[in-house]
């Protein structure tokens, strides 16, 4: 994943809500698994095995995540612990068709939690977290980025 990339990842991430951190963390693996699926193209196995890695750092996540007590959460356990034996059997096998069938699987959860989200009108989970102002700013074709710092305490408050 690029750098730029990751900042925009962060920067979703101190602005979200639960339901907007799920959805993220979807987006963050179907990357993630676009990223295996294109280094399996061009033959090169480490970078597929970093990516596949990755992925499964973020279904880990998700994972850590569920309340078991709902039946939905159980369901959704079974789907992410399925998505990981695939992602390990691909990389073993170098079959990218496995790939495909779990980025398809999470472009499909990925749609429901978008559509949760409209319902979701609870509050960001961090706190004091800094403001980005972001506009087309003295450069013709830029995106100029400001962030201003209120405080030097920031974040998730405990």
């Amino acid at each position: 994943m690029t750098l730029e990339k990751k900042q925009e990842f962060t920067l979703k991430i101190t602005q979200a809500n639960k339901t907007q951190l799920i959805t993220i963390l979807y987006e963050m693996v179907m990357d993630y698994l676009d990223e295996a699926i294109d280094a399996f193209a061009v033959g090169t196995r480490d970078d597929a095995e970093k990516s596949i890695r990755n992925a499964q750092n973020c279904i880990d996540e998700l994972i850590h995540s569920l309340n078991m007590e709902y039946e939905l959460a159980r369901n959704l356990h079974k789907i992410y612990i399925f998505s990981k034996k695939e992602l390990s059997g691909a990389y073993a096998t170098g079959n990218i068709h496995r790939v495909w069938k779990v980025k398809k699987n999470f472009e499909s959860l990925h749609e429901a939690y978008v559509e949760l989200e409209k319902y979701d009108e609870s509050e960001s989970i961090m706190d004091n977290t800094q403001k980005v102002y972001a506009g087309l700013t003295y450069g013709r074709y830029a995106l100029n980025e400001d962030i201003t710092a209120v405080s030097m305490n920031r974040g998730l408050m405990a």
